[in-house]
């Protein structure tokens, strides 16, 4: 087979970039040699594709990031609640980019920052950043296929029982706000999946006889504030979800939303990965309430 035939269906390299790694004066070898994406290799044969070099261009600030696991491709941190993964408009530092960057200088590297996974300003857990356009490319070919397991906990609302199915249409914001709405796809909405089990219900004493759940969620689809709308949407939002629920007392806390887990293959060596982050301090201690 060709090189180009090998990268692609053994290691998944997209056409794209295999082109850009050439165009913007990468590298190709096979067995030390130049070569080129035409060219036949045979069994035993050594490709090594070399991509041209990035940088990223945030600033590094002492921003703290609790390291779950890294190696060339990845780096998973366990994201605190209350700090927005890369800056924006309303953000402009202070972020986990800004960490990241300080994290990467130290350990005298350079790369792109691509955060392949994405979690909201107040949602903490496992957070997945790629150092590469092939890491970022595959688990996105892996999440379209299905291959992709993220697993999430939530305190939410009410009394739930048993687990199901959350198959609801989401629709982007259209006024001006953040908010997603629940409307058919004939309307704008796109399809959006959840599954739910129930891990407990509690009541605690100091809630005035309020009832609430926690939940396990797996997202099958990955909308954009989809287990906060799902879950408001079936008339449990997650507690202290100012947006899409009621924050009890007018006390100002984040939503009690955690990346729990979450499972994919390594987009280098293929082999299974499963990453856990530990329920934070605030959700253990609303749940011994």
């Amino acid at each position: 087979m060709t090189v180009r035939t090998v990268l692609r269906r053994s290691k998944g390299v997209s056409s794209r970039l295999m082109r850009k790694a050439i165009y913007d004066t990468g590298e190709l070898f096979v067995n030390g040699s130049p070569a080129r994406f035409v060219d036949k290799v045979r069994a035993g044969d050594e490709i090594r594709l070399v991509f041209p070099e990035e940088k990223s261009g945030f600033a590094p600030q002492d921003i703290p990031i609790s390291v779950i696991y890294e190696d060339d491709d990845l780096l998973v941190l366990d994201k605190q609640p209350g700090i927005v993964v890369h800056p924006t408009k309303g953000h402009a530092d202070g972020t986990v980019a800004n960490g990241v960057m300080r994290h990467m200088l130290a350990r005298g590297e350079s790369y792109k920052i691509r955060f392949i996974s994405r979690l909201d300003m107040d949602t903490s857990g496992v957070l997945l950043c790629g150092k590469n356009a092939h890491a970022q490319t595959d688990f996105a070919r892996q999440a379209a296929d299905g291959a992709v397991d993220k697993i999430y906990l939530a305190i939410v609302h009410g009394a739930l029982r048993g687990g199901g199915l959350i198959d609801t249409p989401i629709a982007p914001p259209s006024d001006g706000t953040p908010r997603r709405t629940v409307k058919p796809e004939a309307e704008g909405g796109y399809p959006s999946r959840t599954e739910w089990a129930c891990e407990k219900v509690f009541a605690p004493a100091a809630s005035g006889g309020r009832t609430y759940s926690l939940v396990r969620l797996r997202l099958l689809t990955g909308r954009t504030h989809q287990i906060r709308v799902h879950m408001a949407s079936i008339g449990h939002p997650v507690v202290f979800d100012a947006l899409y629920g009621e924050t009890p007392g007018g006390a100002q806390r984040r939503q009690l939303l955690h990346a729990a887990a979450l499972r994919f293959r390594h987009p280098r060596d293929g082999r299974a990965l499963g990453f856990e982050a530990p329920l934070p301090q605030d959700m253990q201690d609303f749940l011994k309430l």
